[in-house]
């Protein structure tokens, strides 16, 4: 085998190709070729006293064979591009590389290997360190850095989905999940979540300072959010936030947010995703994968370390989950809706112009004004073009213009007799559509409330009798003649109705009315 190692440190040295070749023993055109790979792939003297020749021929020489089998050769190149992007790994390369390599019938590097060929290649080195902590005792959560994209399937508009982290420092165990967004409602039950998925609580739970979980943290006292104080109080744990500017007080979630975002956002990134439904299936794939995957320098998993070496020091869960409730306030607008963010329901209507306190929870949203429940309603899911209205909510009027319908009209007609009942089919199926002959049907049951109904049937009775066209002017003033025949107006003596006269005789000459 060529001595590598010796040309180069001859040439180092500033020996000619000549004498080079003549102390290395070795030919003038391979001492030659050989300096020129090294130029090539910036190998240069001194090299690691580990670094054999065997290992500088496959690299200055990789397409040649090693004992008839035929290894893989990674692209470096691509592997430094991709190293370059967010959460990428070596290690996560190497999967790729290894399934890559066996679909093409070759034999792929091991990941030690690997790593070294890429080192040499790019002189990059990387260091780790492992933190001891105590089972049972703390829960660390953060939001994760790193976003996956979704696409409306028919607008193709672009979405983001966020991934909430906890981690287990002892067992290094966690939990991942793709929210919609990082307001406090997801915050809160994202916990919930958490220590179901783990089967226990935590003594302690660490936060990052975010605004949803902590007011306010300073060097004197700590206030947090009064929704997420009352989940800690409900599970039993204590909130001691991570101090302001200082990672370390959360190291393992720092590191796992970092995991994360290498074996799932990365590993994801290049899926195309058309809902958020499909991104959480993945994440939750992926987060099995993770905590199934084995250890590189010891035995086991994550979740095996979990359940052999921390499970027994969690605390119990409660009987049943928390519900996590958000309040907020709002005014009132004229349309007697308030909103939950994503929808809109309604409030009695004499609310409007206050402001009324809400409580949302994840299936229910609660009104109260000054201290009393108002309203309540159940809460959607999902985006609703039409507001959520309950009748009992609405004013006298505009509950009757809900109740505009051909059924309606035609069922209170029945209660006032056979010719109106004629009218109202006349009104409905006079125009294209029944909609149209809706104004006059609600003028018609106006007339029915001012006259009553006997008279108002009476009238449309003597209407059908005279015309086969029937009109609401024509009926209203049938109603009135009839009012004023029931009522008339009582004859009286007009022959001193302009007061005091004077007779023909007062005009006589004289004007003194005397004859």
């Amino acid at each position: 085998m060529v001595d590598y190692k010796e040309i180069l440190r001859l040439s180092s040295m500033g020996y000619s190709l000549r004498q080079t070749a003549a102390s290395a023993e070795h030919s003038h055109h391979t001492v030659k070729n050989v300096l020129e790979l090294a130029q090539k792939y910036g190998v240069e003297w001194p090299i690691d006293d580990n670094i054999t020749n065997a290992e500088l021929e496959k690299l200055f020489y990789p397409e040649r064979k090693t004992a008839g089998k035929s290894y893989a050769e990674p692209d470096y190149n691509y592997i430094h591009r991709e190293l370059s992007k967010k959460g990428v790994t070596l290690t996560l390369l190497w999967e790729e590389y290894c399934e890559k390599a066996y679909a093409n019938g070759k034999i792929p590097y091991m990941s030690t290997q690997f790593g070294d060929k890429y080192r040499r290649w790019a002189k990059v080195t990387k260091a780790t360190m492992r933190v001891t902590h105590k089972p049972g005792d703390t829960m660390q959560v953060d939001w994760a850095g790193g976003t996956i994209p979704y696409y409306d399937s028919i607008t193709g508009e672009e979405y983001k989905a966020y991934l909430f982290v906890a981690a287990l420092p002892c067992s290094g165990y966690i939990y991942v999940e793709a929210c919609t967004d990082m307001k406090q409602e997801n915050w809160l039950m994202c916990h919930v979540h958490a220590y179901e998925y783990f089967g226990g609580v935590t003594r302690v739970l660490v936060p990052d300072n975010l605004k949803t979980g902590v007011t306010a943290n300073t060097r004197y006292e700590t206030q947090l959010n009064e929704s997420y104080r009352k989940l800690a109080e409900y599970y039993g744990t204590a909130i001691v936030p991570a101090r302001v500017r200082r990672p370390q007080d959360k190291g393992l979630v720092e590191r796992s947010v970092g995991f994360s975002t290498t074996w799932i956002t990365a590993v994801l990134r290049e899926r195309k995703f058309f809902s958020f439904a499909e991104v959480k299936a993945a994440v939750s794939e992926r987060l099995e994968i993770i905590n199934t995957k084995p250890f590189q320098k010891r035995p086991g998993s994550r979740r095996d370390a979990y359940f052999t070496e921390e499970k027994e020091f969690m605390l119990l869960l409660p009987k049943s989950p928390y519900e996590p409730s958000v309040w907020k306030q709002q005014t009132v607008g004229n349309d007697y809706l308030i909103s939950d963010g994503l929808n809109k329901y309604s409030v009695p209507f004499d609310l409007i112009g206050e402001q009324v306190q809400i409580r949302l929870t994840k299936n229910i949203i609660e009104i109260f004004f000054k201290g009393s429940r108002a309203a309540s309603h159940k809460r959607l899911e999902m985006y609703s073009v039409q507001p959520i209205v309950k009748p009992e909510h609405m004013p006298v009027k505009h509950l009757e213009y809900l109740n505009c319908n051909a059924d309606e009209f035609k069922e209170w007609a029945r209660t006032v007799g056979k010719s109106t009942e004629e009218v109202i089919n006349h009104f409905l199926s006079a125009g294209s559509v029944p909609e149209q002959g809706y104004k006059a049907c609600m003028s018609l049951t106006k007339l029915g409330k001012r006259y009553g109904k006997k008279n108002l049937e009476a009238a449309c009775e003597r209407m059908s009798a005279f015309s086969s066209t029937p009109s609401v002017r024509t009926i209203t003033t049938l109603l009135k003649n009839r009012k004023e025949q029931d009522n008339p107006i009582e004859k009286t003596d007009n022959s001193n109705k302009y007061g005091i006269t004077r007779g023909a005789a007062y005009w006589k000459k004289g004007g003194d009315g005397n004859a």
